[in-house]
C-alpha cells in the first residue's frame, strides 16, 4: 500500500513538472499579469489547473479548469459558447481590476467587468477547483470576493458547489451538458433544483422533465441510493431567506477525483474509487422497464417502446430532411425527432462533429458498407417474426388470399368514403360557422378580405415546418409560432394541439369574434387554416410580446415611463368600450389580464385571447353561467362565486390591471406579512392612510404627475369595489381618467381584501391554471 502511494505521488509530481509552466507554479494571477497560451495556473496543492485547451481535434480553444491529470475533461469552462480561433489569447486582470480573456489583437470576453476606476484585485485557483477574483486591501489581504467560477457551473458539479437558487443575487445554479463529448457548447440537458418547491433534483431535456432524483430523505435522494450508500456521496440541503441549494462532499478514502458530470446524452455520471460509474441513465437500459426517476416520454401511437435504431455504416439513396442549425440538435435530439415522426426510418448527425440532424422517411433505401469509410447512420430495426408464424400465414393464407383481398378492398373503400364524408362535413360546418362558405381562390385563400383561409402548406412554409426556433410559447390552446408569409408579413400562428383541453368551441368562438371585431386596440385576426385535424389561427405579430412580459421584469419595465403607461391604460379602456358598447356584438371578455394585453412595435396595447369571451344580446345586462373561466385574482367576486357575468366583470379585471400598471406589481402576491394582503388590499390600505403615492412603481421616479397617478389609483379602486352596482362602466372610467374636473366618489371596500393570497394559492394548487408568456394565449380555470 505504501509503495502504491509513493508511485502515485511520483506520477502526480511528474505530471505537474511536464504539464505546468516552465518557470514556477503559482495559484494566483496578479493584476497586470497575463496567463498566455501554453501557460497554466495550478492550485496550491496541485490538485487543479487552469489554462487554455482544445477539445478533441478542434481548432478552437477554451479557457477551462480540470483535475491535474492526463486526459481529464474540463470541469469548468469560461467561454463554452464563445470559442476562440486565434492562437494569441491571454487571461489577464486589467488596470481597473476586471478579469477578461483577450484575443485577436483587442477583442475580449469579459468574465467580470464592472470597475471604471482602478481597484487592486487578484484571481486565485483554490484547491476545491474554484477560481476566485478578490479585491485586496493595501496590505495584500483579501477585502472582499467579487466573482467566482462556482457561481457559473457548466457541465460538472464539484464538491461544495451549489445547485439551486440565490435569492439575493438572482443566480440559478444549474449544470448544462456539453453539446457533444468534444464540443463544450451548451447541449440539450440541464440539471438543477426543482423550482416547484419539492426537495429534489431534476434533469430537463430541452425544457421537458427527463429524470427526477426522488424526494430528499435522511441525507440522500430516493433514486440516488447508489451514490450515497456505495460511493459515499454525502448530500446536504440548505434553505434560508437568502438561498436554497443542494451540495455534496465525498469520503476521500473512497473517491480520489470526485465529481458529478452531466453527459451530452443526459447521463449523470459519478466517479468512485478513481473510476467512472454511470449513476443515472434513461436511454441505455438493456430492458424495456423504466428506470428509477426516469420520466416516461410520450410516444406517438405509431411507435412502441421496444422499437430500436441500429448503428450501421453506409449511405442512403437520397438526401434526408435537415433541421435548421439554429436548433442546436445533438444525436439524441435527432433520435427524438425521428421517433416522433411515424414515417421516419433513419437518422444521423448532419455534421462531422456530431451536431445537427438529418432524418430519412419511408421510401428511402439504405446501402450498408462495413469498410468504415462511409457515414454513421442509425437505422430502424425491422421486427423479426418467428418462422412458424410466417409458415402458418403462408399455408393458411394461400387459399384465402384472393377472398381476403377482396373483402379488405371493399371495407377500405367504405371506410375511406365514410371518413371523407365525415371530414368534409366537419370542414364545411366550420367554414359555415366562420362565415366563409366554400368559396376559395386558387391560391388557397378565401375571397373575403376580412378573414383569409390559408392552406396548411403555406403555414408550414411560413414557420419552417413549425420549427422549435420559431416557437414563441405554448398555452392551453396549443403552441404559438412566429411565421413569415410569402409577401414578407410577420404573423403569430396559433396551432390547436391534439392534447389540448380546448377544441372546436374555443376555436370557432375566437375566430368568429376576432374576425367581426375591428378596433385599433384589439388584436387583429388575419385568417385561419382547417385541414384534416389541423386547426390554426393566424394573427398580426406583436414584436413586444405581452404587457406582463415587460411590466413585471425589473429590466424591461424601464421602457414603460408614466406617459406610455397612461397611454396603455387608455388604450385598454377604449378597447373595452368598443366591446361593451360600439361593436356589432356586445362582448364580455372574461379573461382580461396583463398576459392578454399585447404590445405592438410602438408599445400600443391590443386586447387578445377571445376564446373565453361571452356574446350578449344588445339589451342584455347580465347572465348566469355554469362554467366559470378566467384567472384568479382578476375575476370579480360575483362571477367567481355565483357565475354572474356582466360588463362589470370586465370592469373589475380592468381595475386590477390598472393597479398593476401603476405599481408594476402583480396582484397575486403578498404585500403585508401580517394581514396577507394582495395588491388590491395593499392599495386600499395605503389609500385609507393617505399614502396612495407609495403604491407607484419606484422606477417611474419623481417626474410622473402626482395628481394624474393618484387619480388612476382612485379609479382603479372604484373598479374593484365588492358590489358590481358600485363599479363604474367603461365609458365612465374613460371620462374619469381624461377629465380631471369630474369629481370622483370615495371608493368602498374592495373585493378580496384580506387573507386572499393564501386562498388563491390553495385554489391554484387544486385547479389547473395555464400560464404563458405567449404572444397569443388562452387561459381556462374552473372555479370551485
Amino acid at each position: 500500500m505504501e509503495r502504491n502511494l509513493i508511485l502515485l505521488c511520483i506520477l502526480c509530481c511528474c505530471c505537474i513538472i511536464f504539464i505546468g509552466p516552465s518557470d514556477s507554479q503559482t495559484d494566483t494571477l496578479a493584476q497586470g499579469q497575463q496567463l498566455k497560451d501554453g501557460m497554466q495556473l495550478f492550485s496550491a496543492s496541485g490538485i487543479f489547473r487552469l489554462g487554455f485547451f482544445k477539445p478533441g481535434n478542434s481548432n478552437t480553444s477554451y479557457l477551462g479548469i480540470w483535475y491535474n491529470r492526463n486526459n481529464e475533461k474540463a470541469a469548468w469552462i469560461a467561454n463554452r459558447n464563445n470559442p476562440i480561433l486565434e492562437n494569441s489569447r491571454v487571461l489577464t486582470i486589467d488596470q481597473y481590476g476586471n478579469l477578461k480573456i483577450l484575443y485577436n489583437m483587442g477583442d475580449s470576453i469579459e468574465l467580470y467587468s464592472v470597475h471604471q476606476e482602478a481597484v487592486n484585485t487578484s484571481a486565485t485557483l483554490l484547491d476545491n477547483g474554484n477560481f476566485v477574483l478578490s479585491e485586496l486591501n493595501p496590505d495584500g489581504s483579501i477585502k472582499q470576493e467579487l466573482w467566482q467560477s462556482f457561481d457559473y457551473p457548466t457541465g460538472t458539479l464539484l464538491p461544495k458547489m451549489k445547485l439551486g437558487f440565490d435569492r439575493k443575487t438572482g443566480l440559478n445554479w444549474t449544470l448544462t451538458s456539453w453539446r457533444t463529448d468534444n464540443l463544450p457548447a451548451i447541449g440539450s440537458f440541464t440539471l438543477g433544483l426543482d423550482p416547484t418547491g419539492l426537495k429534489q433534483m431534476v434533469i430537463w431535456w430541452r425544457g421537458s422533465i427527463y429524470w427526477t432524483s426522488g424526494p430528499w430523505n435522511n441525507g440522500c435522494f430516493s433514486f440516488m441510493y447508489e451514490f450515497c450508500n456505495y460511493y459515499k456521496y454525502n448530500f446536504s440541503y440548505i434553505s434560508n431567506e437568502n438561498e436554497t441549494y443542494f451540495s455534496y462532499s465525498v469520503d476521500k478514502g473512497t473517491t480520489i477525483f470526485p465529481r458529478l458530470m452531466l453527459s451530452a446524452g443526459g447521463e449523470l455520471r459519478g466517479f468512485g474509487m478513481d473510476s467512472m460509474f454511470t449513476g443515472v441513465s434513461c436511454t441505455s437500459s438493456t430492458n424495456s422497464s423504466l428506470k428509477d426517476g426516469c420520466v416516461q416520454q410520450k410516444l406517438p401511437d405509431c411507435r412502441s417502446p421496444g422499437e430500436k435504431f441500429v448503428l450501421k455504416m453506409g449511405l442512403m439513396s437520397r438526401d434526408g430532411i435537415k433541421f435548421h442549425e439554429n436548433e442546436n440538435l445533438t444525436l439524441i435530439d435527432c433520435w427524438d425527432e425521428c421517433f416522433k415522426l411515424c414515417s421516419c426510418i433513419a437518422y444521423a448527425s448532419a455534421n462531422d462533429d456530431g451536431t445537427g440532424c438529418e432524418i430519412w422517411t419511408k421510401g428511402t433505401t439504405f446501402t450498408q458498407n462495413n469498410l468504415g469509410i462511409l457515414r454513421e447512420i442509425h437505422i430502424l430495426e425491422s421486427k423479426v417474426r418467428l418462422w412458424w408464424i410466417w409458415l402458418t400465414i403462408l399455408v393458411g393464407g394461400t387459399a384465402l388470399f384472393p377472398l381476403l383481398c377482396s373483402c379488405c378492398y371493399v371495407l377500405w373503400k367504405k371506410s375511406k368514403a365514410r371518413g371523407s364524408r365525415s371530414q368534409r362535413m366537419t370542414y364545411n360546418i366550420l367554414l359555415h360557422d366562420l362565415g366563409e362558405g366554400r368559396r376559395r381562390q386558387k391560391d388557397g385563400k378565401t375571397s373575403n378580405n376580412e378573414l383569409q383561409m390559408f392552406s396548411f402548406e403555406t403555414i408550414a412554409l411560413a414557420t419552417n415546418c413549425f420549427s422549435a426556433a420559431n416557437k414563441l410559447g405554448e398555452g392551453g390552446f396549443g403552441p404559438v409560432y412566429k411565421g413569415k408569409l410569402l409577401d414578407g408579413q410577420e404573423v403569430a400562428i396559433k396551432r390547436l394541439s391534439r392534447s389540448s383541453g380546448q377544441g372546436l368551441v374555443e376555436f370557432k368562438n375566437e375566430a368568429i369574434l376576432v374576425a367581426k371585431l375591428q378596433h385599433t386596440n384589439l388584436v387583429r385576426l388575419l385568417g385561419f387554416c382547417i385541414q384534416g385535424e389541423e386547426k390554426i389561427l393566424i394573427y398580426e405579430y406583436m414584436p413586444n410580446k405581452s404587457l406582463d412580459f415587460i411590466l413585471f421584469d425589473d429590466q424591461r419595465k424601464n421602457v414603460l415611463n408614466w406617459k406610455k403607461r397612461f397611454s396603455v391604460i387608455e388604450g385598454i379602456a377604449q378597447g373595452l368600450i368598443y366591446l361593451h358598447k360600439y361593436s356589432r356584438l356586445k362582448v364580455i371578455h372574461r379573461d382580461l389580464k396583463a398576459s392578454n394585453i399585447l404590445l405592438d412595435k410602438d408599445l400600443n396595447p391590443k386586447v387578445s385571447d377571445f376564446g373565453m369571451a361571452r356574446i350578449f344580446g344588445l339589451n342584455e345586462m347580465e347572465e348566469n353561467t355554469n362554467r366559470v373561466v378566467g384567472t384568479y385574482g382578476y375575476m370579480s367576486p360575483e362571477y367567481a362565486m355565483k357565475g354572474i357575468v356582466s360588463i362589470k366583470t370586465d370592469v373589475f379585471s380592468f381595475g386590477v390591471l390598472l393597479l398593476e400598471i401603476v405599481s408594476g406589481r402583480k396582484n397575486n402576491s403578498n404585500y403585508h406579512f401580517k394581514d396577507q394582503l394582495n395588491l388590491i388590499g395593499y392599495a386600499w390600505q395605503l389609500w385609507n392612510e393617505d399614502r396612495g403615492f407609495e403604491l407607484v412603481d419606484p422606477g417611474l421616479g419623481e417626474s410622473c404627475p402626482i395628481t394624474e397617478v393618484l387619480r388612476c389609483i382612485h379609479v382603479g379602486l372604484l373598479c374593484v369595489q365588492d358590489h358590481a352596482a358600485d363599479r363604474p362602466t367603461m365609458p365612465d372610467v374613460v371620462s374619469m381618467l381624461s377629465n380631471e374636473s369630474i369629481p370622483l366618489p370615495p371608493p368602498k371596500q374592495p373585493a378580496y381584501f384580506l387573507n386572499t393570497v393564501r386562498a388563491e394559492r390553495e385554489m391554484a394548487e387544486n385547479k389547473s391554471e395555464i400560464c404563458s408568456t405567449n404572444d397569443v394565449t388562452i387561459s381556462v380555470i374552473e372555479a370551485r
